[in-house]
Formats: C-alpha cells, sequence, structure tokens
C-alpha cells in the first residue's frame, strides 16, 4: 500500500479492460486514483473525459488537481481499434484513431506537465502495443497511430526530463480482453485457438490486463526512477522467439 502512497493518478479509459486493471493496480499501491472515461467507473472516482477534445482534456486535469490538490501519474490508456485494409481506408475513420489513439495522450502530457510533480514523481505511462514495430494484416491505422505513441513517448521523455517528470510506455501482446476475445470466440474451434495462441508464447499462456497493470505500477513508482524514454515490452516471450511453420514448430 506505500509504493504509491499519497500520489494522485488520472487513467484514461481506465473504466474497463487493460485500464480497469491498471486503475485497480495503482489503488492497491496507495494511490488515489480518477479515472476519465466517457463511461464512468464502477470502482472508482470518475470525471467524463473525451481524450479527442482540448477542452474536455484540460477541464479534466483542472478538476483533478483543484479537488486534490496534486497530480503525480498520468496513465494514457484511452483508444480505439477497428480493421480495415489500407487500400480502403476512410479518411475519416483514419482521423479518428489518430485523435483518439495519438493525438489523446500528446494533450493529456500537454496540459499535465505544468501540474506533474516535479520532486521525482512525476509520471506518464503510455499504452503502446507490440503493432507500434510490426502490424497485423488491416491494421495501417493502429500500427501507425501506436508507433506515434512510442515515439511520442520518448519525446516527452527528453521535454519533462529537466523538470523531474518521466515518460515510458507499455507495449503489450495478446492480453486477455474483451475485444481479443471476441476475436477468439468468433472461431468455430474456440478451444483450440486458445492452445494455438498460447503456443505463440515461451510462457505458454496469453496475457492478463494484470500483467500490463503490475508493470504500470512499477513505472509510476520510485523503483523505476532512472527509466523514462522506455517502451516495455509485456507479451510473454512472444517476440523473442521467430516464428515457424506449423509444420516445423
Amino acid at each position: 500500500m506505500s509504493r504509491l502512497a499519497k500520489r494522485v493518478a488520472i487513467v484514461t479509459g481506465g473504466a474497463r479492460s487493460i485500464g480497469a486493471a491498471i486503475a485497480d493496480a495503482l489503488a492497491n499501491a496507495g494511490a488515489t486514483v480518477i479515472v476519465g472515461d466517457l463511461h464512468p467507473s464502477e470502482q472508482h472516482e470518475s470525471l467524463p473525459l473525451d481524450v479527442s477534445d482540448e477542452a474536455s482534456v484540460e477541464a479534466c486535469i483542472q478538476s483533478v488537481v483543484h479537488a486534490h490538490g496534486r497530480l503525480d501519474i498520468v496513465v494514457n490508456n484511452a483508444g480505439i481499434m477497428f480493421e480495415a485494409p489500407v487500400q480502403d481506408q476512410d479518411r475519416s475513420s483514419w482521423d479518428r484513431m489518430i485523435a483518439i489513439n495519438l493525438t489523446g495522450p500528446m494533450l493529456m502530457s500537454k496540459h499535465a506537465a505544468s501540474h506533474l510533480s516535479t520532486n521525482g514523481s512525476g509520471s506518464i505511462v503510455n499504452i503502446g502495443s507490440l503493432e507500434g514495430d510490426s502490424a497485423n494484416p488491416h491494421h495501417s491505422a493502429y500500427a501507425s497511430t501506436k508507433a506515434g505513441v512510442h515515439g511520442l513517448t520518448r519525446a516527452i521523455a527528453v521535454d519533462l526530463g529537466p523538470r523531474g517528470v518521466r515518460c515510458n510506455a507499455i507495449a503489450p501482446g495478446w492480453i486477455d480482453t474483451p475485444l481479443n476475445a471476441s476475436y477468439v470466440d468468433a472461431h468455430p474451434d474456440r478451444d483450440a485457438v486458445i492452445a494455438e495462441l498460447a503456443k505463440l508464447h515461451p510462457v505458454g499462456r496469453v496475457g492478463d490486463p494484470a500483467d500490463v497493470a503490475d508493470v504500470a505500477v512499477w513505472l509510476a513508482s520510485d523503483e523505476s526512477r532512472f527509466v523514462t524514454g522506455q517502451v516495455i515490452t509485456v507479451d510473454g516471450g512472444r517476440t523473442s522467439r521467430p516464428p515457424l511453420p506449423g509444420m516445423l514448430s
């Protein structure tokens, strides 16, 4: 409970899935957690937040600082994903993805910067993806935004480092979220899909939201005080093992 005692954290998109797990983990480590989301949190104090709207971002941060007197941690988790081959990608959907997944973390960091604690406890944690360095089919928009988040993370670390504020990102692999579960459930042989997914990971399983949340707590804590500008891969070793054809693996 003492790791993040007296610290105040905002988690965007924290009402569900990975964001909710991060909010819970921060609170369990002692932080006061405020969820910024279009949907209210059932577990934590929450504020309405549209990360693509600068006025909404500024109002959310000002409300937190006014109510709690400080701000120490920002977790930029809010994001969306859709699929479209690049040749069919429409501009409006592309712009929406950029606005939420990439512009959102920039706006949150911009407006939080002057409020974040400068005594070493100020930390921004962005949620990137393995697709920041690779891409699945029909994910040109999503992969582009996550590559941008990784670059933004390094740039923020450089800009805010002199103020005593750190910025890092987490790149999750396959995590058992409702979105990923929908892909599995749509397959005629769900059990076979789960077994094949597990084989992709040297640890023998897919990830759980708590696996990401624990790393977020570490990055927000003093235990990572000399870590900034980094993208931490949380993928059960998936990207460490080159793929082989099924008949050889």
